[in-house]
């Protein structure tokens, strides 16, 4: 096998191109290089070198043809060399594809984190010496579709997912010539070694029951199991989706957003006690606890003015929002509320913002499962566990 080794300044060379374009001597040094390469690859084909007269002659030198070649440091022009009856091709842009996969890679991973297709052009041509349209960069991310693919419809039989969290944001779609709002359906599961997952991703016209109900059917299909706990926000919805999917599942209320629902509704002057014994409600040791705390609270305020309309909506949703006392104590600040979905939710949103209008349903499931995988990757790390 043809080696040549040579070592270049990597360094020398990303600075040469980030200020001022690809030096012309360094250029034209990779270029000898190279094809001296390609010469001593096609010299060991033939068995013999340039003008040398041997026996048993493989085949015949035929010149050679030009050949553009576009590596991290810029375009290149190389002479390839080619012999008569064809048979031998050189390894070099084979040896290259990685590269060249690598430079298509980063170009992706930019897009996933949020750097508009516009910005990756111009980083593309600072790079490389080469223009870039809008629109290859945007086909390219067509290569993630059999990843997201493969990742969203994974089978989900293999593990028992005892808590599941699930929410719902909107994106806006460009469908028919229109700018539309789309809901975007997203579940994490806590497996039974107590890790997350995310583990349901779907685009829907609109956050209904029975977008819930598909969305919820989907993961049975793909062999979720009915969990213990399904943890939430209060969408009629949703709720009853969650009732008629899963068999012998309770439902949970995300304490965070009901306690902020119960304050809004109190005087916003002279509530600091209130809020305080709201607090102690939610933090009790069980659930007979939780409702003592209850009745004392409806006891010290039923006749306060200002409290009719925030006793109300303690006593609609009391019970559905502790559901997480009749788990483990260990698990119980973990489940109570929908917060470990705010962060994935922020993450989504801050490439969301650079695109602001996904051009169909598609790009959207696209970028966001993109967006999911490399996040999925930050959950629980090593030997960590999100519940104890």
């Amino acid at each position: 096998m043809t080696q040549i080794k040579f070592t270049l300044n990597m360094e020398d060379l990303k600075e040469e191109v980030m200020n001022s374009g690809l030096d012309a001597v360094i250029k034209s040094s990779l270029v000898l290089v190279l094809n001296e390469y390609m010469e001593k690859e096609r010299d060991e084909y033939m068995e013999s070198k340039s003008y040398e007269r041997v026996g048993n002659r493989k085949d015949y030198r035929n010149g050679y043809y030009e050949r553009d070649f576009t590596v991290a440091v810029g375009k290149l022009s190389l002479k390839v060399p080619r012999t008569r009856n064809g048979d031998f091709s050189t390894t070099l842009f084979e040896k290259y594809q990685r590269s060249d996969q690598a430079l298509v890679l980063s170009m992706l991973e930019m897009v996933v984190n949020g750097v508009s297709t516009r910005k990756v052009t111009k980083i593309v041509e600072q790079l490389c010496g080469e223009s870039v349209s809008k629109s290859m960069v945007s086909s390219l991310t067509v290569k993630l579709d059999p990843i997201v693919k493969a990742w969203a419809e994974r089978p989900l039989n293999i593990m028992y997912y005892k808590y599941i969290f699930v929410d719902a944001m909107y994106i806006k779609v460009r469908e028919h010539n229109k700018v539309v709002s789309k809901a975007v359906y997203i579940a994490v599961g806590v497996n039974e070694k107590n890790k997350r997952e995310i583990i349901g991703l779907s685009v829907n016209h609109a956050e209904t029951k029975a977008g819930w109900t598909q969305f919820f059917d989907q993961l049975k299909a793909r062999g979720l199991q009915s969990p213990r706990l399904v943890i939430s926000d209060a969408h009629e919805g949703l709720k009853n989706a969650i009732k008629d999917s899963f068999i012998a599942t309770s439902w949970q209320r995300c304490t965070f957003h009901f306690k902020w629902n119960i304050v809004d509704r109190m005087p916003k002057k002279n509530s600091i006690e209130a809020k305080e014994m709201l607090k102690r409600m939610f933090d009790a040791p069980s659930p007979e606890e939780a409702r003592k705390l209850k009745g004392e609270f409806i006891q010290a305020y039923e006749n306060e003015k200002g409290y009719e309309k925030a006793i109300e909506v303690l006593d609609e949703g009391f019970e559905d929002a502790i559901q997480f006392l009749d788990e483990p104590i260990e698990n119980r600040i973990k489940i109570r509320t929908t917060n470990n979905l705010e962060r994935l939710n922020v993450e989504i949103r801050r490439r969301e913002r650079v695109i602001r209008i996904f051009p169909n349903t598609q790009s959207a499931l696209r970028l966001i499962g993109a967006v999911l995988i490399d996040y999925e990757k930050t959950l629980d790390q090593g030997n960590r566990k999100y519940l104890p």
